[in-house]
Order: structure tokens, then sequence, then C-alpha cells
């Protein structure tokens, strides 16, 4: 039945792609593929697509390391590359839920037929929530970036935890946020070595393109209007949110200085609520404190969500009251999609809405996670029923699907 649903889910999405006339939108795609070609021409980020955002041409928005990795891609029909990456998606979607249940059960237990069963599942359930949905339809990179921080966290290895953030983080700065993991379960070696791999990215591309890399380090990095508009309803940061709030961009001044703030003390005091043993939570923790505090964050940066969601109803604290009502609200937000049904409210993506109810919807997914964060450092409190969590959750746990 599981294997059934998640087939039907990726042939409906092969046929959204392959039959509809603007199935085959994958403009994040286009702009990965197409921008890296300009890697050795020295106009990477003077290039833009136009072709599906005439009111707002798509620049490369990434470090020329990513180039550097896309670039092979240009050689290649678009529509190969397309279906590749629409089906590596899936795989590596798979990928996150059967490492974040391996997480929370145990490598043992994902052995036994019902967990696979329930990987399975959950990736057909994960591929119609709204960042998977959108992950799909621009063509984006966040789901890999997702996976290799949830393989570097598995392993145990120090070079090779901190090569795979190190090379996320030259693809994409943001997974640069995992070090943090690293410092909270005290592996900083693995830390120290994941910045030495980022910093290595950076003096590759030096090497093979100087000029490009001394633009985006020196004249790009922080120009956040050049990503996109702050104040559209797809951008769930903190930035974003209280910019719709206050009817301006709050841009890092002080309003944005105290939310940070706040939402690292809440943070913090939520990772120490957590069991020693439980890295899932300490690493949604993390991943969520970087989608909080980062500029731009778009719903489909949020792939996040998905281990969230299988957190709060297999992890620890599935007992605790409130649990399932959290799971639900994200399960709600993502299926229905908020900040895109919000899109349509919208003027234009470039106005930022005066203070007022759609303001406040336009903020589910900061609301959530502070709402996350606080319940978690109350229902988290040591309990001696959590003590054997970890050995007993395999034998009394059943997939909840």
């Amino acid at each position: 039945m599981a294997a059934a649903a998640l087939g039907i889910s990726v042939l409906a999405r092969l046929v959204w792609v392959l039959l509809l006339p603007n199935g085959m939108n994958f403009v994040d795609l286009h702009v990965y593929v197409d921008g890296s070609a300009n890697l050795f021409g020295g106009n990477l980020y003077d290039y833009t697509d136009s072709s599906k955002t005439p009111d707002f041409p798509l620049p490369f928005t990434y470090p020329p390391f990513a180039a550097l990795v896309f670039y092979p891609l240009h050689f290649l029909p678009f529509g190969v590359v397309a279906i590749g990456w629409l089906l590596a998606t899936v795989a590596a979607l798979f990928g996150v839920v059967w490492f974040a249940l391996e997480m929370l059960m145990g490598r043992e237990a994902m052995r036994e037929q019902r967990w696979r069963t329930a990987a399975v599942a959950w990736t057909a359930v994960a591929m119609w929530l709204e960042p998977v949905r959108t992950t799909f339809d621009y063509g984006q990179v966040n789901v890999f970036l997702v996976l290799l921080a949830m393989v570097a966290v598995r392993s145990a290895r120090w070079w090779v935890s901190g090569a795979l953030v190190g090379v996320a983080a030259g693809i994409k700065l943001t997974p640069a946020v995992t070090g943090l993991y690293f410092a909270a379960r005290k592996r900083w070696v693995t830390a120290i070595w994941s910045a030495v791999v980022f910093f290595g990215t950076i003096g590759l591309t030096y090497l093979l393109t100087p000029g490009e890399t001394n633009k985006y380090f020196r004249e790009l990095l922080g120009d956040a209007r050049r990503i996109g508009p702050v104040g559209s309803s797809t951008n769930q940061s903190l930035r974003g949110a209280l910019s719709r709030l206050l009817g301006h961009d709050v841009v890092s001044g002080p309003v944005w200085i105290a939310a940070v703030l706040v939402t690292a003390v809440l943070g913090f005091f939520a990772w120490r609520a957590l069991d020693s043993d439980d890295r899932l939570g300490t690493l949604i923790i993390v991943q969520l404190f970087g989608l909080m505090v980062s500029p731009i964050s778009w719903s489909h940066h949020w792939i996040w969500l998905i281990p969230v969601i299988l957190w709060l109803v297999y992890g620890p604290l599935r007992e605790a009251a409130g649990a399932r009502v959290l799971a639900g609200y994200w399960l709600v937000v993502t299926i229905i999609g908020v900040p895109w049904v919000l899109g349509f409210f919208q003027d234009s993506i470039w106005t930022i809405s005066r203070p007022g109810i759609l303001s406040w919807f336009g903020a589910v997914d900061v609301i959530g996670v502070l709402a996350l964060f606080g319940w978690i450092i109350l229902a988290g409190r040591p309990r001696p029923d959590r003590a054997a969590y970890g050995s007993r959750a395999r034998e009394t746990m059943r997939p909840a699907m």
C-alpha cells in the first residue's frame, strides 16, 4: 500500500511535468544550469533568467562553488536534466525520511518491515507538503542539502561529517549552521574540519575564477534584495515575518536583533531540555534556528519540517501533551501551503503589507517554531519514564500511518 502510494505520487508528478503546459517550470534549475554555464565566462553574476518570472529576473545567487558543481549539467539536454533532477529529489527525500526514522528508532529497527513501510509511506506524504511541492516546481536543491546534513550527523567519522557540511555550505551558505550541531554534541574537530572544507571550496574557486569569487564574497554577500523580495509571503524568516507585521523592511536593525536573541535563548533552553542522546531533536533545533535568522527563508527552504513532524510523531516526547497538536499544526500548514495561498493576496511580490490578519497568517512558520521551542522547554523536563527511551521505543512503537 505504501509503495503504491509513493509510486502514484511519483507518477502524478511526472505527468504534471510532461503533459501540463506549465508543468516543466523548474525555474531555479534553469538558473543553476544556464547560470553555471557562465562560470568561466566572467559573467556568472550578471546572468538572469526571466522566462518564468518577468517581474523579477532571477540571478545566480549561490557561491561560485555551486556553479562549479552544477557546471557539467549544461552539457545535457535540459529535459533530461529536469526529469533526472525530479527523480533524484524523490530519492533524496526518501533518504531524509529514512535517516530521520533511523535516528529515532535505531539502525536495527530499520531492518524491520514495518519501519521500511513507514519510511516509504512518509515519503509519499512528504511529496505533497508545500516545501517539497515547491521544490519540485522550481527544481530546487534544498532536499539534497538536508540529506547531506543528515548523513553528516549520522556518520561518526569526523572527516566525513565535516567534509559533507563544508561542501554543502560551499554550495549554499545556509548549511553552515550545522556546525552548531557539532558544537552542541562537542564534536569540535568535526566543526573545525567543516569550516576548513568550506574555506577550501572558496580557495578552489578563487584559483579557477578569482573574479567571480571576489565579486560574490566582497560585493554580493549579504544583499538579500538580490535574492528576492524580503516582504513576500513566501519568505518565512524572522526578517520576512517582522517586515510584513511592521509594514517595512526591518533589515538587521534593533527589532530583528531582539527577535534573533529571543529565538536563540528559546532554542538554547529547548536544546537543554532534550535527552542527551536525542540527535534528531538537537539537529532540528539548530536547523530551525538557521531558517529563522536567515534574511530569506523561502517556503521551499523549510524541508526540515518533515523531520520535525517525524520527531513529534515518533520521538521521545511523542506522548507529551501537545505533541500531536504541534504535529497536526505543521501538517495542516504544509498541506495547505499557507505562504503560497497568501501570495494570491499580494498586490506585488515587492509590496510589504501593513499590519493585519494576513500578516499574522504570513508568520505561520515563525510562530510555529517559537511555539515548538517553548513546548520543548516545558515538555522536555527530565522524567524517569524517558530514561530508557532508546531501548524501549523499538519495542513499543508502531508506525502511526
